[in-house]
């Protein structure tokens, strides 16, 4: 199992296969590594070098008591590409993991870094607020923390219906990635996971996505009950300085498993763009 202890003492667990240009995968709330499975085959075997975290307090990774907000996270993505050397590298982040992303890329540069993808992401900012009067109301939010804190059991089982659409007429249930999301949640730290609901919902990344000038694609599913397009990818693509939307009518949230033949697929043609 490959670890990497940082610098204040937390270890990491990632996974890291393959030669060629690396892709770094970043995970959304509360999952882990593991999320990403289907993409981490794709593009393994089309010749990338593919690299995911589990992020500190998820997974297999420490159970920390604190550091769960978005510098933290990033700070340890850092430490880990650092690590590996990792050079030319896409980041692709699927909702909390998209604010990962460009708060990486906002404090720790470019340098090492070609392209973004933000896939069903947090970004800009999900909450509503003075600045932000459409977004979703805080007390969903504090539905969420309510319910992983005392029953996170039941809450978790129930929260992959939209996650993945699920609830939705005519749709294709698969049992087995409902107990997979649950796997993955169970597996985390339950302090980690009651404290990224902050990170995720009241972080504004505004006015850094602004500063952003790698080529990032967006993509967002038109039916995403989670994190809602029209507050977050839509107005992520605008943001940025030389960004890419594709949307997918009666896409859900959890779109990287459900649909993942559609977007790796468009991943790759984003990738291999000159």
């Amino acid at each position: 199992m490959a670890v990497l202890k940082i610098k204040d003492g937390t270890e990491i667990y990632y996974k890291d296969w393959g030669t060629g240009q690396p892709i770094v995968f970043h995970h959304g709330w509360p999952l882990s590594s593991d999320d990403w499975d289907a993409q981490l085959m794709f593009f393994l075997h089309n010749g990338y070098r593919v690299i995911a975290h589990d992020r500190r307090g998820h997974g297999r990774s420490t159970q920390t008591a604190g550091g769960h907000e978005m510098d933290t996270y990033a700070s340890d993505v850092a430490q880990l590409v650092e690590a590996l050397d990792l050079k030319d590298a896409i980041h692709i982040g699927h909702s909390t993991g998209g604010g990962e992303v460009v708060r990486y890329l906002t404090n720790y540069g470019t340098k090492r870094v070609s392209k973004a993808v933000l896939i069903s992401s947090v970004t800009p900012t999900m909450a509503k607020s003075a600045s932000n009067p459409d977004g979703v109301p805080m007390e969903v939010f504090d539905e969420i923390r309510a319910n992983t804190a005392k029953h996170r059991q039941q809450y978790f089982q129930d929260f992959t219906l939209a996650f993945y659409g699920y609830n939705r007429d005519g749709a294709d249930v698969k049992q087995g990635v409902m107990d997979n999301w649950w796997r993955q949640g169970m597996m985390g730290g339950i302090n980690a996971q009651y404290d990224c609901v902050k990170a995720f919902s009241e972080t504004d990344f505004t006015e850094e996505m602004k500063n952003l000038e790698i080529p990032v694609l967006v993509l967002h599913g038109e039916d995403d009950q989670i994190v809602p397009i029209d507050v977050t990818g839509k107005r992520a693509a605008q943001l940025v300085k030389n960004g890419t939307l594709i949307t997918y009518p009666g896409f859900p949230h959890g779109m990287p498993t459900t649909e993942a033949e559609t977007i790796n697929k468009d991943i790759l043609a984003f990738i291999q763009e000159n």
